[in-house]
């Protein structure tokens, strides 16, 4: 599994993806890790399929008793249907998800990590000297949703906003966001069901300070491109099941 620092200064995010061993079924995805002194976080940390080599590409960086927490964006199982194991390899750990989907997730196997729910206004956490900041993002697409904001490293988690599916071995970063609008259009129509929602989150993340934005699929949005998505996001209509024939 491919990995690569997107911040190293006061602390360190990782993203972890194009994982050239996963099934061919199974949509790759990117996963990210915050580290602080001697504590990290695994965000969005991937389905039950990727598990091994999600585990064997972190404890590249920091070792099993430095990651004390765990964060699920939402409920879908390409994110966190791993929780079961990890739930084995990190019984000390907790789990920072919407309260929404408690039940739900609970059924991925959480005998011994801690629920950790946050409120629909969202809320933070502290990971060594790092503060993330849970920013609501319902309904885009989950109806109880949230991204993750670092406001010193100035990077969004945005979960499934800005992605798309890529072919294998795909550059990290987005280097050209025309081409990229081909991607992403039919993926965000589909799956983000409501046009309020999407400026809701839209006036919300104007407002942070961000030099990355980083979802769940895909490339990786950097400097102007992220100005670049929003503006397209913006205009873009949402919620449509578009048919074979548009």
């Amino acid at each position: 599994m491919e990995s690569k620092l997107l911040y190293d200064k006061t602390h360190q995010w990782v993203v972890f993806g194009r994982d050239p061993a996963k099934p061919e079924k199974i949509i790759d995805t990117n996963q990210y890790m915050v580290v602080s002194g001697e504590r990290a976080i695994l965000l969005d940390p991937g389905g039950i399929e990727i598990f091994s080599s999600m585990l064997g590409s972190v404890l590249h960086y920091v070792n099993i008793n430095q990651i004390t927490d765990l964060f699920a964006s939402h409920q879908d199982p390409d994110i966190i249907s791993s929780l079961g194991l990890w739930d084995q390899a990190l019984p000390q750990a907790r789990l920072h998800a919407p309260w929404l989907w408690e039940g739900f997730l609970r059924h991925f196997g959480t005998k011994h990590i801690e629920y950790m729910a946050i409120a629909d206004e969202g809320g933070s956490v502290d990971i060594g000297l790092a503060r993330l900041e849970f920013i609501p993002a319902h309904y885009v697409h989950a109806s109880g949703n949230f991204h993750v904001y670092d406001p010193h490293a100035k990077i969004l988690m945005s979960g499934d906003v800005g992605a798309c599916l890529e072919e294998p071995g795909a550059p990290m970063f987005v280097e050209n966001f025309q081409e990229q609008i081909p991607k992403m259009k039919l993926f965000h129509q589909r799956w983000m069901p409501s046009n309020k929602a999407k400026n809701d989150w839209i006036r919300r993340v104007r407002e942070l300070d961000i030099e990355i934005m980083a979802p769940q699929h895909g490339r990786i949005f950097q400097g102007e491109n992220v100005k670049l998505f929003l503006d397209w996001f913006e205009q873009l209509e949402v919620g449509i099941a578009i048919s074979s024939e548009n």
